[in-house]
């Protein structure tokens, strides 16, 4: 259905809390618009620290019910995509500053059994004297406990989502801004903007979701001109990417003096993944950047357990994002719940307006199902939950087995370099071959621009996943702009702009 339609549902903002909301509403018989006014993922979703987990630090604020949801949910994420999700080993290294080890050991344990782990390895000691993960850290760190959480491709996991939805018939639009919406009676009237061209259009629909992120409050009061008190707690969270410190596939969790985690993550192929900060934000979302301050911090961080010092000539990239957290009024960013608050809007027959506050990507389809029980009133013909053992595109695929499936397709590929072909595996799992599909030869699939790059892979994106600059592609469709250099990178983005802007894919 195109501009102008009358909807169920409409959905404000492309992260992963609307895309999530969307493809659960869509597979439940509602029909469903979703307007981004970006890319998708173009903010807090695609600057996350990349893991599905339960929180193991969020245990120490009693934030059990966050916790053993999210420790559920790890599984059946890995179930639903496992192309995208696989399973991280963390090394917590131990020292005189932490809880006495026989208390960890038992937050562990609970960590390892509330979420009905099955899948997932339990914790177990390290003696980091022994064991490779030792090699380059500190000699006075002596022993450690190792623990299971997943890994995500998070900005993957949102345009998945999204096209699944659009798959099931819902309409996605990019790059497209709700600038008004106003109550008529039981529905609302939306009034959206092209950013492309400026051009604006309305539709209809008899529930709005405003899963706008760090805008909500602005959606909230700005758009849909409520007076409504502002509920989040902007919390901006920034990252490093250095060169690759270890040769072993595992993380590292490590406590800092101020009571604050910090991770470092083997990060594609070639690199490592530092980050979190906690810091309290007030600029632009769309514009937010890591401080020099939150650099030195990140830097101190992981060089206090490292025998060689990570400094700023090691960084090759940093992004930032800001979280919208739910204020509960905690007087310390990183002690903000990560829980998500939902509240409803419309009383006595009038169309309602639900708002998503805080969130992770963990528990986002737990958050989906959750919205739409407080929008059933509304929707009494909507049918049943059905996420929690679907998967998304691509994911059909053996959860324990997916280097092995990897390996076949790359036989069925030959002429394709092997690694290009895992990577695309990664990517895009069982829709490799559709992505792929007639290729007999390397000129098949057209130029490389780097990395495997190929505009056959550009024009997949392009057609079904919404992509329309090469900053989508190499930095939210995939992290290729890690791996080009400028002039390649720059020769996409010539490639890109010499096309001709389409909306892609808006229903399948």
């Amino acid at each position: 259905m195109g501009p102008g339609g009358s909807y169920d549902l409409a959905v404000i903002g492309g992260g992963i809390n609307g895309c999530g909301i969307a493809r659960d509403a869509q597979g439940r018989g509602l029909r469903v618009f979703l307007a981004e006014m970006a890319d998708l993922a173009a903010a807090t979703s695609s600057a996350s620290t990349k893991l599905i987990h339960g929180g193991l630090r969020y245990l120490e604020f009693y934030e059990f019910r966050l916790v053993r949801e999210a420790l559920a949910e790890r599984e059946v994420l890995l179930a639903s995509a496992p192309h995208i999700i696989w399973p991280l080993r963390f090394v917590l290294p131990y020292h005189d500053g932490l809880r006495p080890w026989p208390v960890i050991r038992l937050g562990l344990f609970f960590y390892d059994h509330l979420g009905g782990r099955r899948i997932l390895p339990p914790t177990r000691s390290v003696d980091l004297a022994s064991d490779a993960v030792g090699k380059g850290l500190k000699r006075t760190y002596r022993r450690a406990f190792e623990y299971s959480d997943c890994w995500v491709e998070d900005a993957r996991l949102v345009a998945l989502n999204a096209r699944d939805a659009a798959d099931r018939g819902a309409d996605i639009h990019t790059r497209t801004q709700c600038v008004a919406a106003r109550r008529d009676g039981a529905r609302w009237r939306v009034t959206l903007e092209n950013r492309r061209d400026g051009s604006r259009f309305e539709i209809t629909a008899r529930a709005l979701v405003n899963a706008a992120g760090p805008w909500v409050s602005e959606v909230l009061t700005g758009v849909a001109g409520l007076n409504a008190p502002a509920r989040d707690r902007l919390v901006k969270g920034s990252h490093i990417v250095v060169d690759r410190l270890f040769d072993h596939d595992r993380a590292y969790i490590f406590q800092n003096a101020d009571g604050r985690i910090c991770f470092a993550i083997p990060y594609e192929q070639d690199f490592t993944l530092i980050g979190t900060t906690d810091e309290e934000s007030d600029g632009d979302p769309a514009t937010v950047a890591i401080s020099e301050s939150e650099t030195d911090y990140l830097l101190g961080a992981v060089s206090e357990y490292l025998e060689k010092p990570v400094t700023r000539s090691d960084i090759r990239w940093s992004y930032a994002g800001v979280r919208p957290l739910y204020d509960d009024g905690a007087s310390k960013a990183q002690e903000t719940t990560r829980d998500y608050v939902l509240t409803l809007d419309g009383e006595d027959g009038a169309a309602p307006l639900l708002s998503v506050f805080g969130g992770k990507i963990t528990t986002y389809r737990r958050l989906a199902e959750h919205a739409l029980e407080k929008l059933a009133e509304t929707f009494p013909q909507m049918r049943q939950s059905w996420t929690r053992t679907a998967t998304l595109p691509g994911g059909d695929i053996p959860v324990t087995a997916f280097d092995e499936w990897a390996e076949k397709v790359a036989d069925r590929y030959p002429f394709l370099d092997r690694g290009v072909v895992h990577r695309l595996c990664r990517a895009y799992g069982t829709r490799v071959d559709a992505l792929l599909a007639g290729a007999r030869s390397a000129a098949d699939i057209g130029r490389d621009f780097g990395g495997g790059l190929s505009e056959r892979e550009i024009a997949y994106l392009k057609a079904n996943e919404w992509a329309e600059t090469a900053e989508d592609i190499l930095w939210r469709r995939s992290k290729l702009g890690l791996h080009l250099d400028a002039g390649q990178r720059e020769a996409v983005d010539t490639y890109m702009r010499s096309a001709v802007p389409q909306q892609a894919a808006r229903a399948g």
